[in-house]
Formats: C-alpha cells, structure tokens, sequence
C-alpha cells in the first residue's frame, strides 16, 4: 500500500495536508472524531483500511462543491492505487470502487443508468407506493408488539420494524422474493463493514452475485411489473445499453441503498426522539412535523458517515487544501451535518424547529440520491405511525450503550431495543 504523499499545490494559498486520520474499522459514532477534524479543517487526510491514502470531505460548503465539482469522477480508473495494482482483492471498500452501476458510472455512462433507473422513482411511482407503505407499516408494529409481549415488553424495534419495512419496499420495486430478504440484507451488511476480513468480503460479494442472479434469472423468465424486469427488457432491446455485470451491479446497489439508509434514518430518528422527549413532545402536540423530524435526523446524524469513493481527475484544492489527482476520497456526510460553519453554534444540537434544514445527507449534484422523496416518505409514514401507535415508546438501555455499527460508512446501531409501552413516567434515555 502507499502511504499518503504530500500534496502538491495548484494555488498560492493551497497547502499540504496534515497528519493523517486512521479511520478505526470497527466503527463507532462519529461525532467526537468529526468535531476534531473539523476543526482542523474541511479537509482531511485519512487512512484506509489495509493503510490505504484517502481524503476525507468534512465542512458543509467545501462537500457541497466538491461533490458537484466537474473535475471529480467516479468511475474508478481515476483511482491510482487500484489502477496500479496496489489494492488486493478481498479490500473491504473494493466494491464500492469496482462494482458496475451508477454510483461508480461517469458523464454519457451514469446518465443512461440513471435514465434506466428513474422509472423506478418517477413521482406517481413513489405516491402509488404509500397505500401499501402505510399497509406495510401497520403489519410490522403488530409484529413489534407481538415481539414485545414474547420480551417481557422489550423488542428489537430495528430487526422488527426498521428494517423489514424499507427492505420489503426495496425488493417490492426490484420483484425480488421475500424468500431472499434476510439473506440479502445479511450480505448487504457485509458489504458495507469496513472491518471485515479478506476472505469475508470476497465470499459475500460472491454470494450476493449469485443470490441477484438467481432473482434476475427468475425475473427473465417470467417478466413482472417490477424494475427487474424493465432492465432486462430494456437490455434486451438494445443489447448495448445495460450489460450483464451492470445488470447485477445495479441490483446490488439499488438493494444496499435502498434499505440500509433507510433503516438507519428509521433507527436515528428513534434513538433521537426517545433521548429528546421535548422535541417528541413538539410533533405529538402539532408544533412540528415528522417531515421535521426526518430531516433534522438527516442533518444531525446522517444514515450514512463516509461514502466512498471519488476521484480528482486533477490536483485539486478545496478550502485551501490540495487533493492529489488519483486520491480515493471519502463524503463525510455525517461531519458536514453538524458543521458549525453551515449550521451554527448549535449544530450539535437536535432541534426539529430551526427551520428550514440545510444538509447534504442525501448527495448533490449528478449523483444526488434517486431514491430520495421514497426515503423520505417511507420514514415519516414510519414514525408517525410508530408514536401513534406508541406514543410512550423508549429505550430499553441507555443510548451509549447500544452496539454500533462495525463500519465508518454506515451510521447507526445494530440493534434498538424498546420498551413500546414504556409509560411517560419512565425516566428518559440518555
């Protein structure tokens, strides 16, 4: 591996980066390590798994610019290490370099993915999907409190309910069978680790190759009304448009992006609620919306920390520091979310009445999330139901003791235990 060389500058007030920032594998809440950095800088060097050189994208503006900057690419022939043959395989980011779909597509190539993509979430699409989000919803808080009767009055509200409902939407849309779920979201959180093992990540990209073409497989043979089977229809069409690996390339990140951000959002909104029961008290009292909610949870604690990768097709220099062209370099959504600099003093603050919300939690530019506005929906349906439902709903456990997720891309907890008829007499969550 290389070790991270000093930049060179490409303006009179640019500079080098400082000592770099060795991102812990195993995870953990980003919050305290953003803050230092953050006052470091917008930017930041950083250490990859395997000591791999990175940059990390902090600050509010300097993120926003640099992920609509035109000198930027995703596609990973841009990334010199991989290029160069310095990364081996079973490197627990590989994929998000190497997989084939639009999140590593550029220029003529995203846009044709994107268009494939888009009738998938048209905005009549996303609104004929709330009867059976709210459906769905319903199901799934009988199912929590069933669990929660079994618990004596504790469940697992993420395994019971944050996750099932944005993964059965996600797979509704694709056409893939209830009988894959578990299993893909299994792999989907494999993927996602950044601390897992060579021989594990080469083992759970290959399974879930071989679980996506067997759902492509059965989608080709009897063609549905489901986005699996408009992608292969379309690709048969003009075989030229949407190949075989861009095909399974695209499932997986339609899958992995689909309901793990999700969930996380569903997750953080909880845990922010049940340790804020002010600003729970503002939505059930009609001073605020759940709308308010979501997207103050996007901006306080994003779903997802460090998303990687883009590429510098130059030198570039961001808010005095210079990006070495070939760079691997992270969007630290989660530090731009709580950057004082965009959100004031307060950032560190959840407060769902400041109004509107300025964050980046969900992309910009080209490649700002398509998936969106169903997101978004899918978790104001979910908590409005959740504490109509539960209005008394807390954690079980205090909030620093919840396991967090092993990986600095995703931001959540593994799992959320909760009292659903906890009682307003119960002491808060802390």
């Amino acid at each position: 591996m290389t070790t991270h060389p000093d930049a060179p500058t490409t303006g009179g007030d640019a500079a080098a980066p400082g000592p770099s920032h060795r991102l812990d594998p195993a995870g953990g809440c980003p919050h305290a390590s953003n803050a230092r950095l953050l006052a470091q800088g917008a930017v930041a060097p950083v250490t990859l798994p395997g000591d791999v050189a990175g940059m990390a994208v902090l600050g509010h503006d300097a993120l926003k610019e640099f992920l609509a900057h035109p000198d930027v690419a995703k596609n990973a022939e841009h990334f010199t290490d991989l290029r160069e043959g310095r990364i081996p395989d079973g490197w627990p980011l590989k994929t998000f370099a190497t997989v084939q779909g639009m999140t590593t597509a550029d220029g003529a190539d995203h846009r044709r993915l994107r268009s494939l993509m888009s009738k998938a979430f048209t905005a009549r699409r996303v609104a004929e999907l709330q009867p059976r989000i709210e459906a769905l919803t319903l199901s799934l808080l009988d199912g929590l409190d069933a669990a929660a009767a079994d618990g004596d009055g504790v469940a697992d509200l993420r395994a019971h309910f944050a996750l099932p409902l944005p993964m059965g939407v996600i797979c509704e849309l694709l056409g893939v069978d209830a009988e894959h779920h578990d299993r893909l979201h299994h792999l989907s959180n494999q993927i996602v680790a950044t601390d897992i093992g060579p021989e594990e990540a080469m083992a759970a990209n290959k399974e879930m190759v071989e679980v996506l073409g067997q759902v492509a497989a059965s989608r080709a043979a009897e063609p549905g009304d489901d986005l699996t089977s408009a992608l292969i229809a379309a690709r048969e069409e003009n075989g030229d448009r949407l190949g075989p690996h861009e095909l399974l390339g695209t499932l997986m990140l339609t899958i992995i992006a689909g309901h793990e951000t999700t969930l996380n959002l569903i997750t953080n909104a909880v845990r922010a609620l049940c340790t804020h029961r002010d600003q729970l008290a503002l939505v059930q009292a009609g001073k605020a919306t759940w709308s308010d909610v979501v997207e103050e949870t996007l901006r306080w604690d994003s779903p997802v920390s460090y998303f990687p990768f883009r590429y510098p097709t130059r030198d570039l220099t961001l808010d005095g520091t210079t990006i070495p062209k070939g760079t691997p370099v992270l969007a630290g959504y989660s530090a731009a979310g709580r950057d004082p600099k965009a959100h004031g003093p307060e950032a560190d603050r959840f407060d769902i009445t400041r109004g509107t919300t300025r964050h980046l939690s969900l992309g910009h530019g080209a490649h700002f999330c398509m998936g969106a506005p169903l997101a978004r929906m899918e978790a104001t349906i979910a908590l409005e139901q959740l504490f109509g439902r539960f209005p008394d709903l807390d954690l079980a456990v205090p909030e620093p003791e919840l396991p967090r997720h092993a990986s600095f891309v995703g931001n959540s907890v593994n799992r959320l235990p909760v009292r659903p008829h906890a009682g307003r007499s119960s002491a808060p969550r802390t």
